[in-house]
């Protein structure tokens, strides 16, 4: 059998300006983004700032947010984006994986 987290498909929204974790169809996670521009990025990429990631509270703790902030910051990555990253649990996220994302912030 397989977990929430296995199942979740995480799509983006540009939109809306977030990544969406889906179960079954219906949103349970996401990560909002404001678009922003970093005028002191040597490369002068365009970035993000990752400012807010949420779960449904029936899936707390289930490893969600993680898996949709890890596909939200491989999409930046392969979008050619730079993440601010805002929202506390994504501050956290990066630094729990340095090494993985140093080349996204």
């Amino acid at each position: 059998m397989s977990t929430p987290a296995e199942d979740l498909v995480v799509t983006h929204d540009e939109t809306a300006h977030r990544w969406e974790g889906r179960l079954d169809g219906r949103v349970v996670a996401l990560a909002d983004y404001v678009p922003h521009s970093d005028p002191h990025d040597a490369a002068h990429r365009e970035a993000i700032a990752m400012v807010h990631t949420e779960v449904d509270p029936a899936h707390e703790n289930q490893g969600l947010a993680s898996k949709v902030v890890d596909a939200a910051l491989r999409d930046a990555r392969a979008r050619g984006l730079k993440v601010v990253p805002a929202c506390s649990f994504v501050r956290l996220h990066v630094r729990r994986h340095a090494d993985e994302y140093a080349d996204v912030l």
